[in-house]
């Protein structure tokens, strides 16, 4: 046989096995990893002692001939049954490693967005055991109190990655939100800093789940703040009493007084009390121009937002009391409402 239909038969077998299917075990998806500072070669190797690579030469035929052979990723592969070997390649050539996801919610507290990071499978956890400003101290930011820093969403992962990743991340998107939010704020609010913005808009996010009621919550305590009367919103009271929070708030839970406590001190609270989302932050610095006092909710999730104290005491007889009338903290707490 001369030489050139020697050439002819190998490249035609060459170019069939490209063609052909991964012989997958049991066929099923087959998940490997490629290690940082991995070659081509030692993966296709390890692939061939699991039969999965049946002609590991035409794998590195191809890298030489392509050029590739250098830009392998490191991370996770999933082989699904049916992929031909050049799929295989591309994969590899490409970078498709499998892409995990965690989801940090709106209106979650720093305590409960570290359990979730921390209980996330295929995530290095490099701060289980670490205090809440050893973890800031980690990111950077030792001096910053971590309640609402961080934006929620969705964020992909990759394995390899670990929660200090995701942490920096999340961070820095909401940095950049605030900051691009502060620049197109409305005119005339009572916020010194983006840090207050940002407070409010942890406000905001607790005390309405209906997206359409942001905005005039937030311009209820912007009305309040303007005319130095306390916020006196009930998430707030929660986030002060901590552990003692047993789902019930009391009166005297009102009455005691805590730096988070909106019914015994004025302005806003030291810090955030929970993440709030972009909806929320867009609400704190795009408030409506209401003259809205006061709200109360309806038992539904919405609200019933009044002017004046009287149209609000009697919203309480309607949606908290049910008609009943009795004293309530609107009645005991009229001489705070201006102070």
């Amino acid at each position: 046989m001369s030489a050139a239909l020697v050439i002819g038969a190998f490249w035609i077998d060459y170019r069939d096995y490209l063609s052909s299917p991964l012989p997958l075990p049991d066929e099923a998806p087959l998940i490997f990893e490629i290690k940082a500072g991995s070659s081509l070669k030692r993966v296709v190797d390890d692939l061939a002692e699991q039969a999965v690579i049946e002609k590991p030469r035409y794998i590195l035929l191809n890298a030489r001939l392509t050029g590739k052979g250098t830009q392998i990723h490191t991370g996770e592969y999933r082989l699904e049954p049916g992929m031909q070997v050049r799929d295989f390649l591309d994969m590899l050539y490409q970078g498709k490693v499998i892409q995990y996801s965690l989801t940090l919610i709106e209106g979650w507290n720093f305590r409960q967005m570290m359990a979730a990071i921390q209980s996330t499978p295929k995530l290095e956890q490099k701060t289980l055991g670490l205090s809440d400003k050893a973890i800031m101290q980690a990111l950077g930011r030792g001096d910053e109190h971590p309640e609402g820093r961080f934006m929620p969403d969705t964020y992909r992962f990759t394995h390899g990655m670990s929660d200090l990743d995701i942490l920096k991340r999340a961070y820095a998107a909401m940095e950049r939100y605030l900051a691009e939010q502060w620049d197109q704020r409305a005119v005339g609010l009572p916020y010194e800093t983006p840090y207050e913005a940002l407070i409010m808009a942890s406000i905001v996010e607790k005390e309405t789940g209906v997206p359409e009621e942001r905005d005039t919550i937030a311009g209820v305590f912007i009305n309040r703040l303007e005319k130095r009367m306390r916020l006196q919103t009930d998430p707030t009271v929660i986030y002060g009493m901590g552990e003692n929070y047993d789902g019930n708030i009391r009166r005297r839970d009102l009455r005691t007084d805590t730096p988070y406590n909106t019914y015994t001190r004025g302005g806003l609270p030291p810090t955030p009390i929970a993440m709030p989302g972009r909806e929320a932050i867009h609400a704190a610095l795009h408030p409506d121009e209401t003259d809205y006092l006061y709200f109360v909710s309806r038992g539904d999730g919405s609200h019933k937002f009044s002017r004046t104290l009287q149209e609000h005491n009697e919203a309480v007889i309607k949606y908290q009391l049910k008609g009943r009338k009795r004293s309530f903290s609107s009645y005991k707490n009229n001489e705070d409402d201006n102070q």
